[in-house]
């Protein structure tokens, strides 16, 4: 217990400090993660609205593997995603293994289905009735879906901040396509995956509680919005 409090301690006042490992570390995370959540939404998003709305063969088995793949590993992904853009991969010519690039690919990969699921979720349980109105009342194609978007409005964000929470988190990718380089490729869960087997549980604890704090953050800044929007 002693030990724990120490380490504690000292983490803390590592922040308190501001630490510029500890600034580059984060700054890192931050920046790959916002990066990957954003272009997932932006592919995401639009699947989900298309495939809760149209009727095509094969759309249950397209909804039961985007949910299959919920479960993906980060392993799974990292190893798929290594294999591609390697040296010996079929995109070894682009020089993406260990970048920032590489990692956010991987991320994408990983949270494209979160978004897609949840959205699809999300637009099943408007009512039929608002799409219908709009259409009624002349609204084509895109003022249609957004309609629709913002009725599920929350539902679609909460979808979102629940992928970046998942790939913030994550460390099979990050330390398969990024390498862990510091200055470049080291965020907060390599950083304390390294720190730990080090031996060395400061930067470790001080990183986790960053971790926790940016997550709480995100939820308190989520329901913010949402109970402002509903006054």
């Amino acid at each position: 217990m002693e030990f724990l409090l120490d380490s504690l301690f000292s983490a803390l006042l590592l922040l308190w400090s501001i630490d510029p490992e500890l600034v580059e570390i984060v700054s890192v995370s931050l920046k790959v993660s916002s990066s990957s959540t954003i272009i997932a939404s932006i592919v995401g998003v639009p699947a989900g609205l298309l495939i809760a709305f149209r009727e095509f063969p094969g759309k249950r088995l397209l909804i039961t593997t985007l949910n299959t793949l919920l479960a993906l590993p980060t392993v799974v992904v990292g190893l798929f995603v290594y294999a591609f853009i390697s040296r010996r991969g079929i995109l070894g010519v682009l020089d993406l293994l260990y970048t920032q690039k590489a990692m956010i690919i991987g991320q994408v990969i990983l949270i494209i289905p979160i978004i897609t699921v949840f959205t699809i979720s999300a637009i099943s349980r408007i009512d039929e009735r608002y799409r219908k109105t709009a259409m009624t009342l002349g609204a084509d194609a895109l003022q249609t879906a957004w309609v629709i978007i913002r009725e599920a409005r929350f539902a679609i964000v909460a979808a979102v901040i629940a992928a970046f929470g998942r790939v913030i988190a994550e460390v099979g990718i990050s330390m398969m396509l990024g390498g862990n380089a510091k200055g470049f490729t080291r965020n907060m869960t390599t950083a304390m995956a390294l720190e730990y087997d080090k031996g060395e549980f400061v930067l470790s604890v001080a990183l986790g509680i960053v971790l926790l704090t940016v997550s709480f953050g995100l939820n308190i800044f989520f329901n913010y919005i949402q109970g402002r929007a509903r006054v």
